[in-house]
Order: C-alpha cells, then sequence, then structure tokens
C-alpha cells in the first residue's frame, strides 16, 4: 500500500512515519502545505502543494498535526485540493478490541491500548502509550496525549484535547472543545470550551473567556 502525508510542518509527523512503517505502508511524499520547517524523516519526500498531481492526489492521505483545528483546517484544505481519501492508521503494536468502529482518518500510536466497546470519530489522534478504558466514546477530532489514561465509560465530544500523563476516572464526559492540561486527575464531568487543571483537576478557564 502506498500513502501521502499531508502536512508536514510538525514534529509529530516522525511517529506517523513509523507507524507507517510498521504497518508496511510506503510513504510515497510528504506535502508541504505551508512555509517553513519540514520534519519529514527523508526530506527527499518533500512536495510543495503546487506541485502535487492527480498520481499523488489519488493516494490515501494521513494528517500527522496533534492540534484539534490544526488537524481540522488541514483536512479542508487537503479535500479541497483534491485529496479524497483518508487513511486510518492503528500501529501494529496496539493493543485493540476484536471490534472497533470508528470514522475516517483516525490514527493510533505505538504501545496504546484500547479498551472494548470504544468507539472513535472521524480524524481522532491517540499518542504513545495511552491506556484507553471500556466503552470510551469519543467524538470528531479527538486528541489525546501520550501515556494519558482515560478509565471506563468516559465520553469526549468534538475537538478535545487530553494532555500528557492526564488522568479521567471512569463516567466523566468532557465537553466539545475542552481541554484537559498535562498531568490532571478528572473526576468531575467537564463543561465545553473549558481548561482544567491540576490534582483534582479544577476549571482554570471556562469556554469563551
Amino acid at each position: 500500500m502506498r500513502a501521502v502525508i499531508y502536512a508536514t510542518g510538525s514534529s509529530i509527523v516522525v511517529e506517523f512515519e513509523e507507524s507507517l512503517s510498521r504497518a508496511g505502508i510506503e510513504v510515497v511524499a510528504g506535502i508541504r502545505n505551508r512555509t517553513g520547517p519540514c520534519h519529514l524523516s527523508d526530506p527527499a519526500l518533500s512536495v510543495p502543494l503546487a506541485g502535487t498531481g492527480a498520481a499523488l492526489r489519488d493516494l490515501p492521505f494521513i494528517v500527522p498535526l496533534f492540534t484539534p483545528a490544526n488537524r481540522r483546517a488541514a483536512v479542508t484544505e487537503a479535500r479541497s485540493q483534491g485529496f479524497a481519501t483518508p487513511l486510518s492508521l492503528i500501529d501494529p503494536t496496539v493493543i485493540r478490541p476484536r471490534d472497533l468502529p470508528h470514522g475516517e482518518g483516525l490514527y493510533v500510536n505505538a504501545g496504546v491500548i484500547i479498551g472494548a466497546g470504544t468507539r472513535f470519530g472521524d480524524f481522532v489522534v491517540v499518542n504513545r502509550g495511552a491506556v484507553l478504558g471500556h466503552h470510551l466514546t469519543c467524538g470528531n477530532y479527538v486528541s489525546i496525549g501520550p501515556a494519558a489514561v482515560l478509565a471506563g465509560m468516559i465520553t469526549l465530544g468534538d475537538d478535545v484535547v487530553i494532555g500528557v500523563g492526564a488522568v479521567i476516572l471512569p463516567e466523566v464526559k468532557i465537553g466539545a472543545g475542552a481541554l484537559v492540561a498535562a498531568g490532571a486527575v478528572v473526576g468531575r464531568d467537564v463543561p465545553a470550551g473549558a481548561t482544567v487543571a491540576g490534582n483534582p483537576a479544577r476549571i482554570v478557564r471556562r469556554g469563551g473567556e
């Protein structure tokens, strides 16, 4: 199988490259859609957006950006440029349930454990070493950071970000657009758009502030 990486400006691109390699998927090109640094491990694969032809646009594409807003914007841009087939990629090292319903564009990095009954929306990113409990429901464009631990029966709204090493206790609901800071321990529901931090986690910013 062959694929292209769309957007090469984030340092996390190398993680996607490694997962693609482990899955036996050849990276044909990295689409440089912005000026600035290119983080491909092989810069020779870099192609400016203006230089992409039909042969590249016909291949599945994956977007290696962690922040939901940036990922959403890049996906919209890619589609407007004629890239029509998002690639879902679950690293071969992931421990996963037999049945894992998910939307398009999913990426799960190395060493993740996914509990049974989990459902992912579109363009979710789960970074390395996260542990996801049973019956997790993820909305679209959710980002889960490295080593985060999510207990059972948790619901994450669209565009939620879970920071590095955060812990979410059972049956908690995180509203759309909320941010859980690195290392936070969350035992209560989080309103949409809020930022929570600390142990126990408290709201440090509400949506719209």
